[in-house]
């Protein structure tokens, strides 16, 4: 069985294919002026995009890792996913709380989704 990587560079790939399953990697927003719902909202539209480009949606997500920088704006990450996630298919999910890699980041996210059957 082989797998397919894109948007990869000598450190990481954003996307793996691998036997019908999209693997994503951990989304951050591009802007990070923005407050949590506003940075959750960018990092749902990359989602979307890597997704498309893989051949799959959200309609498809088998599961959802968050990590938000403070527990204090949960319900503002959790309103920007509750408008995204499509009703009646929500992902198995886990979120907690963490440090990211850079101090102006507020949310991550990585999501794994299965391709459509044909």
């Amino acid at each position: 069985m082989s797998v397919t990587y894109q948007d990869s560079n000598a450190r990481m790939s954003q996307v793996a294919i691998h036997n019908g399953t999209v693997y994503l990697a951990g989304q951050v927003p591009p802007d990070a002026t923005a407050d949590m719902r506003g940075q959750t909202e960018q990092v749902l539209a990359r989602i979307d995009q890597l997704l498309a480009q893989a051949g799959t949606s959200k309609e498809h997500l088998i599961s959802a890792q968050i990590w938000v920088t403070s527990m204090a704006e949960f319900d503002q990450m959790n309103a920007a996913w509750d408008a995204w996630v499509v009703p009646g298919r929500p992902p198995v999910r886990a979120a907690l709380e963490a440090q990211l890699a850079k101090p102006e980041w507020k949310v991550e996210i990585m999501v794994v989704a299965a391709l459509p059957e044909a």
